[in-house]
C-alpha cells in the first residue's frame, strides 16, 4: 500500500505562482506571470500566443502576439510549463 505522508505545496503550479511561465498546450503555446490557479485553469496576466519560439538560448520569443486581457488556460489542454523566455 502507497501513502501520502505529506504535501508539498511548493512545487509544481503553485511554486511558479508570480514568475512568468510558458505553457505548451495541445495547440498553441502560452506566455504569461501566473497569478491564479486551480483545479481547473490558471489565470495568466500580461499574456501572449507565441506563434515562433526562435532559438532556445534566445531570451524572447521570435514571434509572439500580446493578448488583450488576462488570459485562462484550461488545465486540461496543458502540456507542460515552466520557466523558459520572457516576453
Amino acid at each position: 500500500m502507497k501513502k501520502v505522508m505529506f504535501e508539498d505545496s511548493s512545487e509544481g503550479l503553485q511554486k511558479l505562482l508570480g514568475e512568468y511561465v510558458t505553457f505548451y498546450c495541445m495547440s498553441y503555446i502560452y506566455a504569461g506571470k501566473l497569478m491564479g490557479v486551480n483545479e481547473y485553469c490558471v489565470l495568466l496576466q500580461d499574456a501572449s500566443i507565441v506563434y515562433e519560439t526562435g532559438a532556445a538560448t534566445n531570451k524572447n520569443w521570435s514571434i509572439a502576439e500580446k493578448l488583450p486581457n488576462d488570459w485562462y488556460i484550461s488545465m486540461s489542454s496543458i502540456e507542460s510549463f515552466g520557466i523558459y523566455k520572457n516576453a
